[in-house]
């Protein structure tokens, strides 16, 4: 492929009428027109589609109920400061159960107790 100086300059020029031209449109119509050549030309960042409050209320809604969902509670539930963990269930012993392993584990170190003092 044989790239002369003057092809070269013929493609410059070339662009530039291109980019007078988008300029000369883009005044006509607006800022719409200026931007689908850099859409189809793959140049710039695509802007995303404003979305209007009552979508994003939609979305926003629909995500809760995933959440929900996943989580197992309803999404209307109301939330309360102190309810971090309502529904799960909590993991530390109470007084009763702390008690009832301290006696086992207090007869089971009596019972070694006296298994090893008659060994030896």
């Amino acid at each position: 492929m044989d790239l002369s100086l003057e092809r070269l300059k013929e493609a410059v020029s070339l662009r530039e009428q291109i980019h007078a031209l988008e300029r000369r449109l883009s005044s006509l119509f607006g800022s719409g027109a200026a931007k689908s050549p850099a859409k189809t030309s793959g140049g710039g960042r695509r802007r995303r589609r404003p979305m209007s409050a009552a979508t994003r209320a939609k979305l926003a809604a629909s995500a809760r109920a995933r959440w929900a969902a996943a989580k197992g509670t309803t999404a209307s539930a109301p939330k309360s400061a102190g309810s971090a963990r309502s529904g799960k269930k909590s993991s530390g012993l109470t007084a009763a159960g702390r008690k009832k392993l301290s006696d086992a584990m207090k007869a089971r170190w009596a019972a070694r107790r006296k298994s090893a003092g008659g060994k030896k």
